[in-house]
């Protein structure tokens, strides 16, 4: 019912890209909108499992924006208590991976071509990754049968500092190549 739906989590729209995005709709339309967040996180985590073991946590994927959480808690610090280096790297490559993942076609392989992480401020607290398509990047994805893309992307932390500057590229293959 409409009462149940989230803003966070709106119907997806148009034509659905692939079987992710038709697999989260259909789930979230046999949910109620409280369990949105939880379910999608779930089933992330499980394709994702190094995502999991670092408790990341999604607060939106849609095909056109995916926003993550990672607390900083025990398992993820540094030696200063801080979120270590590795996991904003990991967040910075779920959130964009997410986003690009919602619109690769079926027939096609998603894979990371580059990463580049410039670490320049200290991290206070949980970090917020958000990353995003602009209409012209998802036409560009569904309607080729290969090639890359680079995905926006923001990191911040507790007090809305950005600790990373990160460059995502992505790129995707017909699943006959491999």
């Amino acid at each position: 019912p409409a009462s149940l739906r989230s803003s966070s989590f709106p119907p997806l729209r148009r034509r659905m890209a692939n079987k992710l995005a038709k697999s989260l709709a259909s789930m979230r339309s046999r949910i109620p909108t409280f369990l949105h967040p939880m379910a999608t996180t779930y089933v992330f985590n499980r394709q994702v499992k190094f995502a999991g073991t670092a408790g990341l946590k999604i607060e939106k994927l849609e095909e056109d924006e995916a926003v993550m959480l990672m607390r900083n808690q025990p398992k993820v610090q540094n030696h200063i208590k801080g979120v270590h280096a590795c996991a904003m790297a990991l967040l910075a490559e779920s959130a964009t991976g997410a986003v690009f993942g919602m619109n690769v076609p079926d027939s096609a392989i998603p894979l990371i071509k580059s990463m580049t992480v410039e670490y320049v401020k200290v991290a206070k607290g949980d970090l917020r990754g958000v990353a995003s398509l602009s209409q012209e990047q998802r036409d560009i994805i569904r309607n080729q049968p290969k090639g890359e893309v680079e995905i926006p992307l923001t990191v911040t932390d507790s007090e809305g500092n950005v600790p990373i500057k990160a460059r995502m590229l992505w790129a995707w293959v017909p699943k006959s190549r491999l």
